[in-house]
């Protein structure tokens, strides 16, 4: 594998996050739809909801993206990250850039003064949680996550 940097992406940046985003969804079993996948990633960054930080080879070729939210945890009293997706492309699988994706967002937090960061993964992503575990993000086993449709 070549080598990458990771960086915050900008608007500018729609058309390399979009094919990401979309594959994203489709490992999650969703049907592909670029045209939904730019205009969901370009809301986002244009209403300043997420941060991105993408993974690029040196010829500014989207490797992968992470993404996180801006919350709170009322427990801490405090504001927290939730870094909702984490996507490396099949060809640079094993090439270190979910790695530096997530110690960037890690060090971006740190930066901000951000006291945690939560995230969740399927169960069956055995890869993702080796991948998390070996920096230092710890499995919840005390408590259970729902959701419910609306």
């Amino acid at each position: 594998m070549s080598t990458f940097k990771t960086r915050r992406a900008s608007a500018d940046d729609i058309n390399m996050i979009a094919p990401l985003f979309d594959a994203y969804r489709q490992f999650y079993d969703q049907e592909p739809n670029l045209e939904f996948a730019k205009e969901f990633i370009n809301a986002r960054l244009k209403n300043n909801e997420s941060i991105i930080f993408i993974a690029e080879d040196e010829t500014q070729n989207g490797l992968g993206f992470c993404q996180i939210y801006p919350s709170f945890c009322s427990v801490i009293a405090a504001p927290i990250y939730v870094l909702y997706d984490l996507f490396v492309s099949l060809e640079a699988r094993k090439s270190g850039a979910g790695k530096l994706l997530l110690e960037h967002a890690h060090e971006y937090a740190k930066a901000n003064n951000i006291p945690r960061m939560d995230l969740t993964t399927a169960k069956t992503n055995l890869n993702a949680q080796s991948l998390y575990e070996s920096l230092g993000w710890v499995k919840d086993n005390i408590f259970f996550a729902y959701n419910k449709s609306v």
